[in-house]
């Protein structure tokens, strides 16, 4: 007796990006860029906020601890905003979600350029910024793993890495379109200018932009994925959370860990180094200021470059040199500090570049869980991880620094080696199919 072996389905002919892919990158990146603009904008006025929004007589390091509480409030706030958001973009559509979490964003950015002082009606401005940091937190822990979902569910298979590095490029320069703003601010507006009524353009300007784009983004189509799930399938009385957790548990914990990377290539080199290098290397404020620029552009290239490679070369090959690239460069930029200034400032850009391994992070973990639960999984995941790294990761250099003022270097050196390690496991190479929610595995 014999059987027949079952025939193997062709795969589909490759499709190059059309013009609605075009448009619906396009539209995902601005909303990306714009929303992250404003969720970091505050931290780059947090010390006018500050004189603003607390007792003048209240000490300055009490003052300035509670001004970044309230931005930390924002990293708190992300699981529980992502976990809201992803489970109805996994029950009423990705699209939804997506402009809904752009909203969120903007209307508080653009009340926090409205409102009253101190001064003017006492505690409750501090608790009114309080309140719209919390609105901001719920939103990007909802906006990012959406972003990535939406994205990774509309390209072409064989353009998928292209598109996802491309909106998480556009989200990294939400970080350098704030530092410009930030610089500009300050170049044109005297400190009494920018204390009287100039620092509310920044948030003024985030909010009413993100506001257009909650209006472009009207122009997007659901995901070709939820369409096809809806139309094949019931709804699950269950939450895909409790799927998440009871099925996919591996999954979670290798998002999570990659997370972790993310967090600390970001946090550390992105946003903590500027005031590392002024106080631990006293370097200038300016000539901080302009290297970090420089390291975030090349971030936001390195995050399209990495992209591109991952559909040529494969993830796993580009998380083992981009992780190992980390290694090298963090501790040839930061054994070299502070050196002569043009080093400064193109070896910063060097870490930069290879800090865009980040968007090996979305690519490989999109792909890890199955449709009917992937906006709430990796949601979930990412967001978990990064509110407990994101916010631990300040207070742990800042007490590390007491002991070595190489502790950026070795904290970036040792995820930077996780990073490798997860690219060697599994789930780095395989996942599940775009277009099906099945356990079929796809190659990368």
């Amino acid at each position: 007796m014999t059987t027949q072996a079952t025939p193997i389905e062709a795969p589909p002919p490759a499709r190059l990006l059309n013009a609605r892919d075009y448009k619906t990158l396009a539209l995902s990146a601005l909303g990306g860029t714009l929303e992250f603009y404003d969720f970091v904008i505050y931290v780059f006025f947090a010390t006018v906020l500050g004189g603003l929004f607390f007792p003048p007589q209240m000490p300055d390091w009490l003052r300035q601890l509670q001004t970044f509480g309230i931005f930390a409030a924002g990293y708190l706030a992300r699981p529980l905003g992502g976990i809201v958001i992803a489970h109805f973009g996994d029950r009423l559509g990705r699209k939804r979600m997506f402009s809904l979490s752009v909203f969120l964003m903007a209307a508080p950015t653009l009340i926090i350029g409205l409102l009253p002082t101190y001064a003017a009606i006492g505690v409750a401005a501090p608790l009114l910024l309080l309140a719209m940091r919390v609105l901001q937190g719920a939103a990007i822990g909802g906006e990012m793993p959406g972003a990535w979902v939406f994205v990774a569910e509309h390209v072409p298979a064989q353009r998928y890495g292209l598109g996802v590095g491309t909106l998480t490029g556009g989200i990294t320069g939400g970080i350098l379109l704030g530092s410009l703003v930030a610089v500009g601010v300050n170049s044109h507006y005297s400190a009494e200018e920018i204390q009287s009524h100039a620092w509310r353009l920044p948030f003024i300007l985030g909010g009413v932009f993100g506001l257009v784009s909650v209006y472009l983004r009207r122009f997007l189509h659901e995901t070709p994925v939820f369409k096809e799930l809806a139309q094949r399938r019931s709804r699950d009385a269950e939450l895909p959370l409790k799927t998440v957790l009871r099925e996919h548990r591996a999954a979670s914990l290798f998002v999570a860990l990659l997370t972790w990377v993310l967090s600390a290539a970001i946090v550390v080199v992105v946003l903590y180094t500027p005031t590392y290098l002024q106080k631990v290397h006293h370097v200038p404020a300016t000539l901080a200021l302009q290297a970090n620029v420089l390291a975030t552009l090349t971030l936001t290239i390195g995050c399209v470059l990495v992209g591109w490679a991952c559909d040529r070369f494969g993830t796993r090959a580009v998380m083992l040199i981009g992780w190992g690239g980390l290694f090298v460069s963090a501790y040839l930029f930061y054994t070299g500090l502070p050196g002569e200034p043009q080093a400064l400032v193109w070896h910063y850009g060097l870490v930069g570049l290879f800090v865009g391994t980040i968007a090996t992070v979305p690519i490989a973990g999109v792909r890890a869980f199955p449709a009917p639960v992937r906006f709430s999984g990796l949601s979930f995941a990412y967001n978990m991880s990064y509110a407990i790294f994101g916010g631990l990761t300040p207070v742990i250099l800042t007490l590390w620094l007491q002991r070595d003022p190489l502790a950026p270097a070795h904290y970036v050196g040792a995820l930077a080696i996780l990073g490798v390690v997860l690219g060697l496991m599994p789930l780095a190479r395989r996942g599940h199919r775009m277009r099906d929610g099945a356990a079929s595995a796809t190659m990368s």
